[in-house]
């Protein structure tokens, strides 16, 4: 199986379309089993701007988009509408192998996130239904911080309650969006996956436009960096080859 994760697609005042048009391209070269988007799919949480969103993802060829809200789509009332243009499962059975669970974290006019003490208790409760599966959770805000984003008050606001529920129901990987910076957390059983941004102006870390390709194999996950346009690597590289410097591709 493969999931392609794509995040903060920014479209409005910072939208890169030539990137997108590039993404939507490669994309559809994995033909992949489902698209995973999460969060900040608009800038303002405008009407025009989910339209015009809603008409470029019709531009990919999969079997599933599965799209998640971020702090900029419930910008300007734009929770009223995201629901509207983008109804979504928040479980979702992607095959009899593999479970992929949504958790909201973006709040009206919010910057940080929040789970919450109800939809934490439902996660845990949700997770250990699906023993035997691979267990994937897909959210916005990042579940933790980052390098190369400065200072950090805009984590997950109970991550602490999270981190423990998602340990103890043996997920296998949580998706995160939000900070614009591709790294990756391991904590033996569980990975932390960070996208990029995949058609933004405003990138960070690599300076350059990616996206998150997950390959799933024998009750394996393997996560893989896609640079927009460029060349693909295994995220873990980028990890140990961290550099404040940002040459890190260089050395992967």
């Amino acid at each position: 199986m493969i999931i392609v994760q794509i995040s903060d697609l920014h479209i409005g005042s910072q939208f890169l379309e030539e990137k997108f048009d590039v993404l939507v391209s490669e994309v559809n070269e994995l033909n992949p089993d489902v698209i995973v988007i999460t969060g900040d799919l608009t800038n303002e949480g405008l009407m025009k701007e989910y339209e015009k969103c809603k008409s470029l993802l019709e531009k990919f060829n999969t079997k599933k988009i599965i799209a998640i809200s971020g702090n900029h789509d419930y910008r300007n009332t734009g929770y009223l509408l995201f629901k509207k243009f983008f109804p979504f499962q928040t479980v979702n059975e992607l095959d009899n192998d593999v479970v992929l669970v949504t958790v909201g974290t973006a709040r009206p006019d919010r910057n940080e996130g929040e789970v919450g003490y109800r939809q934490n208790l439902w996660l845990e409760r949700t997770m250990k239904k699906y023993k035997d599966k691979i267990k994937i959770v897909a959210m916005h805000h990042h579940l933790i911080a980052i390098p190369d984003t400065g200072s950090d008050q805009l984590t997950v606001v109970d991550a602490g309650d999270v981190l423990r529920t998602v340990l103890d129901s043996e997920v296998d990987v949580v998706l995160c969006g939000h900070k614009h910076r591709p790294w990756a957390w391991n904590f033996g059983t569980l990975t932390v996956v960070n996208a990029g941004t995949a058609t933004s102006e405003r990138v960070r870390g690599l300076f350059e436009n990616t996206y998150n390709i997950l390959t799933i194999k024998d009750k394996q996950v393997n996560v893989d960096l896609k640079i927009v346009g460029g060349k693909r690597v295994p995220i873990d590289e980028i990890v140990k080859n961290y550099s404040q410097f940002h040459d890190e591709l260089d050395n992967a």
